[in-house]
């Protein structure tokens, strides 16, 4: 424990390094809130409706946090540390790239934690925000989405044949889905054409099952976000786990 702690301690440092993964998972979500918070209050989302804006944006704004963390931070980094030799070099001592491996995700799952309670509490303080569901059904929902997270961005690591590769494919699938699956705008004022694209995402099943959790619905009204978040995980990791078999990780 001692060692793997001191692992993460080292991998922790060179995270805060890292402006990008430090900036998306704790700022740029921040600033959101503060920019739409100013322009629509938490208003109702639409005459008579119990939905209120800032209420339904802060779960989406959790997954942003996610999938920084799963999409962008923790990927990225196991890209380049694949590139530059540095796992076949941990190998060769007595910590190995599991643990490395480990402790990258450790240290990611802490900065989405930190940026998730960031949020809430902003959104407390600033718009009186609401959690009107389960603290631990919430708990549970968003441990499910952020693993989903991980596993996608496990496996586009495994499909990039370099760091430029993986890369790209992060970018691409992080950024589409941030804007169209309803994470920054409530997808409730998305047009039904974009809407339809929405339902293709994966990232927009983890927005729908956060928002409705928070909003107090239970587990049980969310069977479909479950099974296809619990599904595309596994999916993703089998198949991830699958290519890394059959690639050197020198």
């Amino acid at each position: 424990m001692r060692r793997f702690a001191f692992t993460c301690r080292i991998e922790f440092c060179l995270l805060v390094r890292n402006f990008f993964g430090f900036f998306f998972g704790l700022i740029f979500p921040l600033m959101m809130l503060i920019l739409f918070g100013s322009i629509f209050g938490n208003e109702s989302i639409a005459p008579g409706s119990d939905l209120r804006m800032m209420d339904l944006s802060i779960p989406g704004y959790s997954v942003m946090v996610m999938g920084v963390a799963g999409l962008m931070s923790f990927p990225l980094t196991m890209a380049e540390c694949k590139e530059k030799k540095i796992y076949k070099r941990f190998d060769a001592t007595p910590v190995g790239k599991k643990h490395m491996i480990l402790a990258q995700i450790t240290v990611n799952l802490l900065l989405a934690a930190a940026g998730i309670l960031i949020l809430w509490l902003a959104g407390k303080i600033l718009y009186q925000v609401q959690i009107r569901g389960s603290l631990l059904l919430a708990g549970a929902a968003g441990l499910l989405s952020m693993t989903s997270m991980f596993s996608m961005g496990f496996f586009f690591t495994a499909v990039g044949k370099g760091a430029k590769i993986s890369h790209l494919l992060c970018y691409l699938s992080y950024f589409l889905m941030l804007f169209l699956s309803g994470a920054t705008v409530p997808d409730l004022l998305f047009p039904e054409s974009v809407q339809k694209i929405a339902g293709l995402l994966p990232m927009t099943y983890a927005v729908d099952l956060m928002q409705g959790i928070f909003a107090g619905d239970g587990l049980g009204m969310h069977k479909k976000e479950l099974l296809v978040l619990g599904g595309l995980t596994i999916v993703f990791t089998a198949a991830g786990a699958l290519l890394y078999r059959k690639k050197d990780w020198a």
